[in-house]
């Protein structure tokens, strides 16, 4: 690994292993264009950080260059994280993707739910996109009025016969099957591993860790979710589909485990990382087994998407690269989030990835500058 600062971005830092020198001009070249003001990008190959490069700056005046410190909201991305913490805790036996949710969680059974599956709603097919009900948006904050609401909800369509990507309440149907099953919420199983593999990584964050978040200027345009249908309009568009009337410190310190997680480019890559890696961490230590790998990453839906305008295959958790959203490789894996942030997982590769930015974009996913980055990645393999 060499020391990377590229002159063409202000504040540029960071380390390129040999061979990845494209990465680094490919990163530039974002900036150069005007399509950034502050971002990371890591990539992690067979345990091994190999590139680990940030620039710009975290502030709208342009004041403050983007550190080692520095967090962003990963939005969607998150996912990604949530489809790692669901598969270990299948690893270490707690949990089965084939089971109910109700299994784990009895109340979930409720107005028809009690055949869904854990893989079923990891994959988006449960049929529970938003609420067709108007409540104060304030109520996302609250974590058991929430599962109540989810509790007590009939599908929106026959759970398993469609995906329709779920961007608020797979959260909290993830969320509440692991503190069942585990006794801990997101927040404290990503703080568990956090000091062990070096994470910046937060589901909830404290005033002191909260100072580090980038500002991140909203898109210039709202993203274009093709032809209209109720389905969109409850998961999106509704005054109530996602938190609003809080403040920006209570909305972060709050769990919201597929919208508002916090991190740096380096740890979204490590955290997910066995999931690429035959289940070994970036410490050696291997945390999933072979099966539970298998299964997480195994095709459970495909079809035009109901809520996203996409034609989409999903594994349990992550999106499977038919439309190369994410890098060449169709074998990949991966997930966006709100503004262009990305994570990849590439097993083929035994390869791992996450960009992050604070200039947000309109492109619900394959955003062009992650696209670029990830196509400099694997032309220099």
């Amino acid at each position: 690994m060499s020391a990377w600062s590229e002159t063409r971005v202000a504040g540029s830092a960071g380390v390129i292993a040999s061979g990845f020198d494209k990465v680094g001009d490919a990163f530039a070249h974002n900036f150069e264009e005007g399509l950034e003001l502050g971002a990371a990008f890591a990539v992690v190959i067979d345990g091994e950080s190999v590139v680990d490069i940030r620039g710009g700056h975290t502030d709208r005046a342009k004041e403050k260059f983007w550190d080692e410190t520095t967090l962003a909201c990963i939005y969607s991305s998150g996912k990604a994280v949530l489809a790692f913490l669901m598969a270990r805790a299948v690893s270490d036996g707690l949990l089965d993707y084939e089971a109910p949710v109700a299994q784990y969680w009895p109340e979930f059974a409720a107005a028809g739910k009690e055949t869904i599956t854990v893989a079923e709603a990891l994959s988006h097919q449960a049929g529970l996109c938003g609420f067709p009900d108007e409540m104060p948006p304030e109520t996302w904050l609250d974590w058991d009025a929430i599962c109540a609401k989810l509790a007590a909800m009939a599908p929106l369509w026959a759970p398993g016969t469609a995906n329709g990507y779920h961007p608020q309440t797979v959260g909290f149907i993830a969320g509440e099957i692991l503190r069942r099953v585990t006794g801990k919420s997101v927040g404290a199983l990503i703080h568990q591993l956090s000091g062990p593999h070096d994470l910046n990584l937060f589901c909830g964050m404290n005033e002191h860790d909260g100072a580090r978040a980038a500002y991140m200027p909203k898109p210039p345009k709202a993203p274009d979710l093709g032809a209209m249908n109720e389905f969109k309009q409850y998961a999106f568009l509704k005054p109530w589909s996602s938190p609003g009337r809080v403040s920006r410190e209570d909305w972060m310190a709050a769990e919201l485990p597929a919208s508002n997680m916090h991190a740096d480019a380096r740890s979204l890559a490590k955290v997910v990382h066995p999931l690429a890696n035959e289940g070994r961490d970036i410490l050696g230590a291997e945390i999933l087994s072979d099966a539970a790998i298998n299964d997480a990453l195994k095709e459970r839906s495909v079809g035009d998407d109901l809520v996203l305008p996409f034609h989409l295959s999903w594994s349990a958790g992550l999106m499977r690269n038919i439309n190369r959203h994410f890098g060449p490789n169709e074998n990949a894996f991966g997930h966006a989030g709100f503004g262009g942030s990305c994570v990849i997982v590439d097993p083929d590769n035994k390869l791992t990835a996450a960009y992050v930015m604070n200039k947000m974009s309109p492109y619900l996913v394959g955003d062009p500058r992650a696209v670029r980055l990830l196509d400099a990645v694997y032309a220099s393999l």
